[in-house]
């Protein structure tokens, strides 16, 4: 069995057949407490296909195809049954981060307003038995803006580093995937150290608001709403697991056709919902309207690390970006001049085939580009593999359309003006040149396993 999107010729790793790899499953779903009989018994077991899955390197090892197989709506089941038994020390805290690209999906998909939609979501999940529902676009402020910072220092140091630059964007759980599994450090040495914008929310959540709520992260059930699959292994990375209180920071993941699966087992409309303010992280406050990033179908660090650094190393004020797009719509490049020279030269890949092609011109020493924001969807997240399919798993052009056209109708925040922000980066993590930033905000990626003949396959 090979996924479609495998950089090897042969899957050394699916060597046993698919009952060996079933049963192993199995085995491991079926010691979780879940066999008994509960309201939610009749949901139906969530099947995720190696196809709608973007890593590589032989798909997944057995041990990562189990535990990606038991982030499903069971497992958020399971938290909400044991919350309902008399054995309060087991009872967990149930917190819900959206990403800001999932609600257009459920806003179009809905004939919905984007903030209906997101009240609407909120109230079905507290409707479920859910405590908290947050929305992640405070995360992706933390994950710019480090980025951004990030960018600036390794363009300062781009004569004394061999590898500060090109720097690639980090957001992208599919590209990390890539990278670190096939390709060598010679790419990954390049990549952004700001952790995504989920995994920034695991901290705040299992981090500040643990704290302020006075609890241990352990007793918090941690899910992510999110557009694409390859979020569930990037929830498994070691490097987000605190062994002091055996916890991940985020504990589930599960895509935003998981979420409408659950409404059509419960044979409830989005339309039939209760309305119900998203939570903020902070006291008793709600979340106002909906507002995304610059970019049109991403978090736009691409735009927002563009215009810092023309501002920040050349003086420069930029108000619109103009892109160019070259070999296809999914690989655009932006440029800045300044007296008559290109001083900086940024670029967007999304998609597979882009990024091969990217990588390739790395190795061969022609790489003109300071910055790449990098994402394994074409088209980006709007079109993550966990929405926007149709039956027979190929992208709903029509919705997708729709999609676009409501994200790109919201608002746009600078991450720089949520005092918010501004407010926990003094409070909770003692300054922005504090190490607990480098400890909370950043991680670190290197490659796993080097194979060299991987480039020559054709996307």
């Amino acid at each position: 069995m090979k996924c479609e999107n495998c950089t090897k010729k042969e899957c050394s790793k699916k060597q046993k057949n698919d009952d060996t790899q079933t049963t192993s499953v199995d085995a491991l779903s079926s010691n979780d407490g879940f066999e008994e009989k509960n309201e939610f018994h009749t949901l139906a077991n969530a099947k995720i296909l190696l196809s709608d899955c973007l890593a590589c390197d032989n798909c997944m090892t057995s041990e990562e195809g189990a535990r990606v197989f038991q982030q499903n709506q069971k497992e958020l089941f399971r938290i909400l049954n044991l919350n309902k038994k008399c054995d309060t020390s087991k009872h967990k805290v149930l917190a819900v981060s959206i990403c800001p690209q999932s609600l257009p999906y459920f806003a179009a998909k809905f004939s919905l307003s984007v903030n209906d939609a997101a009240k609407r979501l909120c109230g079905f999940l507290k409707s479920l038995g859910v405590h908290y529902v947050f929305d992640t676009t405070i995360a992706a402020d933390f994950s710019i803006l480090e980025s951004q910072r990030e960018f600036v220092q390794r363009y300062q140091r781009r004569n004394q580093e061999e590898h500060a630059l090109p720097m690639f964007a980090s957001a992208c759980p599919g590209w990390i995937r890539y990278a670190e599994r096939v390709l060598t450090n010679l790419v990954t040495s390049h990549i952004c150290t700001a952790k995504s914008p989920q995994q920034i929310m695991g901290s705040l959540v299992k981090g500040y608001f643990a704290r302020q709520q006075n609890l241990s992260p352990d007793k918090i059930f941690h899910v992510i709403v999110a557009p694409c699959y390859d979020k569930k292994l990037e929830a498994l990375r070691e490097d987000f697991y605190t062994a002091l209180y055996n916890s991940q920071e985020v504990d589930c993941v599960l895509t935003s056709g998981e979420i409408v699966q659950i409404m059509e087992q419960k044979n409830v409309s989005m339309k039939d919902v209760t309305e119900v303010a998203v939570d903020s992280l902070f006291d008793e406050i709600k979340e106002g309207d909906v507002v995304r990033h610059d970019g049109k179908r991403s978090d736009g660090y691409l735009e927002h690390i563009f215009k810092h650094a023309a501002k920040e190393l050349f003086g420069m004020d930029v108000k619109e970006i103009t892109y160019k797009a070259l070999k296809n719509k999914d690989f655009q490049e932006v440029t800045l001049e300044k007296d008559g020279e290109t001083v900086l030269r940024f670029a967007a890949a999304y998609g597979f085939r882009n990024i091969q092609n990217m990588v390739l011109k790395l190795k061969k020493g022609k790489f003109l580009y300071h910055f790449v924001e990098v994402l394994a969807c074409p088209g980006g997240c709007l079109n993550g593999k966990g929405q926007a399919q149709t039956e027979d798993g190929k992208a709903d052009k029509a919705l997708l359309s729709q999609m676009e056209e409501v994200y790109a109708a919201i608002p746009v925040r600078l991450p720089e003006t949520n005092v918010h922000v501004q407010k926990l980066y003094q409070d909770w993590l003692e300054g922005m040149d504090s190490k607990k930033v480098q400890e909370t905000l950043h991680t670190k990626y290197s490659a796993v396993n080097q194979t060299a003949s991987n480039l020559d396959i054709k996307w």
